[in-house]
């Protein structure tokens, strides 16, 4: 697919062509450029290379052809001009906060957001002189009255981490942009297949590329992705400061998107299944799934998304015991706290992926000690069911 192609390609097409020039061998399926640096034929080139006089590639810390192939395919997945790619969805993070942020500014997260995040934000950004605030990711209103002359950055997980609420992206874009802040959106649950947060409004997508992005669990990533200009200084921070992906992860990254919009679908698709036949279980309290019409995210998640996702929790009755049961009790659902493998993953929360939080954190996040975070795969959904149910029976 030429950069000069001006044909409007669908999502499918894109993540299968975009971003490929093949070199003079003329390689039908994307290379990998496993080189630190790159050779120049004389002193004049490399250095009106260096100097930015003319383009090229000059060290794989931040100009490498493998890793440029990911991050235009992408962007263009997100309908965006440009994206970054990082060694992982917390260095992505991380690249945001250091690229936009000072001392003295001011950021507001939701409050339900992977547990690394609230660590980096609450443990690490404020060490630079960052003021942050967390607030419920569904009321508007906190957000409204969390906002300072100050606040520079709105930051949201839509679909959160674990309990899939949903964030209005539109109202929270217009909240940004009077107070003159960015709003950033983990869009790791979605992917670009079923939410693109940047024609919500959005001024930049993160994404954990360990996830859904790369679908079988081989490789870690991360990327920001957003307008030209203000990527820049996203750039700007990881060629200087490093957190770079690796050209074999860009490359694993790249295979991932080519079957993308096929597991994704395919991943909502037994969800729904799955969380239906959860929710009239006797055993379950309460299933956390936005394609649930009595979830009160639903019907914003409907309008803002493409589909529901893969990912259901649900919550037990009889707290830890019950929810280690079922969990210890399955015979090939993954136990792990990784999720968007084509293989199921299972995980207790409160234990795992949000362990470290302190309790009261967890108790105003609604994560609780029966609850399971199931990541749904590939497999059957009958078999993925049967498993599930080997412990709900125990209890």
């Amino acid at each position: 697919m030429s950069q000069q192609d001006d044909i409007e390609y669908q999502l499918d097409t894109l993540a299968i062509r975009t971003g490929h020039t093949r070199s003079f061998e003329g390689e039908h399926s994307e290379p990998i450029f496993l080189t630190s640096s790159f050779v120049y034929e004389n002193a004049a080139e490399a250095a009106a290379k260096f100097s930015g006089a003319e383009s090229g590639n000059i060290y794989s810390r931040f100009t490498n052809p493998t890793v440029a192939m990911f991050e235009k395919r992408l962007a263009a997945l997100e309908g965006g001009e440009r994206a970054v790619a990082t060694s992982s969805g917390m260095a992505a993070i991380m690249a945001v906060a250091m690229s936009y942020l000072k001392t003295g500014d001011h950021v507001i997260c939701s409050r339900a957001v992977f547990g690394s995040t609230v660590a980096l934000f609450e443990k690490y950004v404020v060490k630079f002189g960052v003021a942050v605030d967390f607030v419920d990711l569904t009321d508007l209103d906190a957000w409204k009255n969390a906002v300072r002359p100050e606040t520079k950055l709105l930051f949201v997980e839509s679909p959160s981490n674990p309990l899939a609420e949903i964030a209005d992206i539109q109202a929270l874009a217009d909240l940004a942009h009077a107070n003159d802040a960015l709003l950033a959106i983990d869009n790791s649950f979605c992917t670009p297949i079923l939410q693109q947060p940047l024609k919500l409004g959005a001024d930049l997508v993160v994404y954990s590329a360990t996830k859904y992005l790369d679908g079988q669990g081989r490789a870690l990533g991360g990327a920001v992705v957003g307008k030209h200009q203000l990527l820049e200084e996203v750039f700007a921070y990881v060629r200087t400061t490093g957190p770079s992906m690796s050209p074999f992860n860009a490359w694993v990254f790249l295979k991932g998107l080519e079957t993308l919009s096929l597991r994704m679908k395919a991943h909502s698709s037994s969800a729904q299944k799955i969380a239906e036949w959860l929710a009239v279980h006797p055993k379950v309290k309460k299933v956390y799934f936005a394609g649930l019409s009595d979830h009160v995210g639903h019907a914003l998640a409907a309008k803002q998304q493409a589909g529901f996702g893969g990912i259901v929790s649900f919550e037990v009755k009889g707290e830890r015991e019950s929810a280690w049961k079922v969990i210890d009790n399955t015979k090939f659902i993954s136990i792990t706290g990784n999720l968007g493998d084509v293989k199921s993953t299972i995980t207790h929360p409160a234990t795992t992926t949000h362990g470290k939080l302190p309790a009261e954190a967890k108790l105003a996040a609604g994560i609780g000690e029966g609850l399971i975070r199931l990541s749904v795969g590939l497999e059957d959904v009958d078999d993925i069911i049967a498993d599930i149910k080997r412990g709900l029976d125990l209890i």
